[in-house]
């Protein structure tokens, strides 16, 4: 069953120089390859369309996984674009993220600062893009906080809602950090236990087989806040738990 993708988001902040939306899962920020589906960069394109017909642009400051919902920050200017570029780097940005964990962690709150690398790199993998924590790789830290915990029920292993903070931004950093603590995304096709999964997904598309063992067709993860310092002040966005995962919880 090919996977299903809707040009989902809603504008969360607009200013004259900046548009934060809220990104749904599964859907793709940029055009890859011949996929021929929809992406952020069409919707947002469309809505902007009197600002690009007067000179302005679409340019994603901050960038999330197809799987990863949430708040996505836009540049409508090159202005914009090289002021909020700046302050990235400059790492000024403060984002928080829901993730939906399998296990009941014993701990309110937890901080992993493990350096992560690419696995192929030290160790044999069949994911290209998986990552791994290893003495060699590069700094990270990642905060953690329990905000909810459900024991299993109706199918569902016991889970936790946690607060993510992130306080560098490796690839798949959250994921990989959560899962070397001992409780995985929920969904997670890489970083779950099987990777497997992950190679049975790009085979076959989202099946039957997949649904029993995963129980969500996406990593249970959604970026909810970000700060950001533009034009001499701090915007603030959130965006709350998407449905479903909230339905994960109730």
């Amino acid at each position: 069953m090919p996977i299903e993708v809707h040009a989902d988001f809603r504008v969360l902040y607009e200013d004259a120089d900046v548009l934060a939306v809220d990104k749904a899962a599964p859907l793709l920020m940029h055009p890859t390859g011949d996929k021929n589906e929809p992406t952020l960069w069409h919707g947002v394109k469309e809505l902007l369309a009197y600002e690009l017909a007067c000179g302005g642009q679409v340019s994603f400051i901050n960038r999330l996984d197809r799987e990863t919902s949430g708040i996505t920050l836009v540049a409508k200017t090159s202005a914009a674009a090289r002021e909020l570029g700046k302050a990235m780097q400059q790492r000024l940005f403060q984002k928080e993220y829901f993730a939906v964990v399998q296990g009941i962690p014993l701990w309110e709150s937890a901080c992993c600062d493990e350096p992560i690398l690419r696995m192929e790199e030290v160790l044999p993998t069949r994911i290209h893009v998986r990552q791994c924590c290893h003495p060699q790789g590069k700094p990270c830290c990642t905060e953690f906080e329990v905000l909810r915990r459900v024991p299993a029920r109706r199918g569902l292993p016991a889970l936790t809602l946690l607060r993510c903070i992130p306080h560098t931004g490796r690839l798949h950093q959250i994921r990989v950090h959560a899962s070397y603590l001992g409780f995985p995304l929920l969904g997670d096709k890489i970083y779950g236990g099987n990777e497997q999964n992950y190679l049975d997904f790009i085979a076959q598309g989202w099946t039957p087989e997949l649904a029993e063992r995963l129980h969500i067709r996406r990593h249970a993860l959604h970026a909810c806040s970000l700060r950001f310092p533009f034009g001499g002040q701090e915007i603030e966005v959130k965006s709350p738990l998407p449905e479903d995962l909230a339905s994960l919880l109730a």
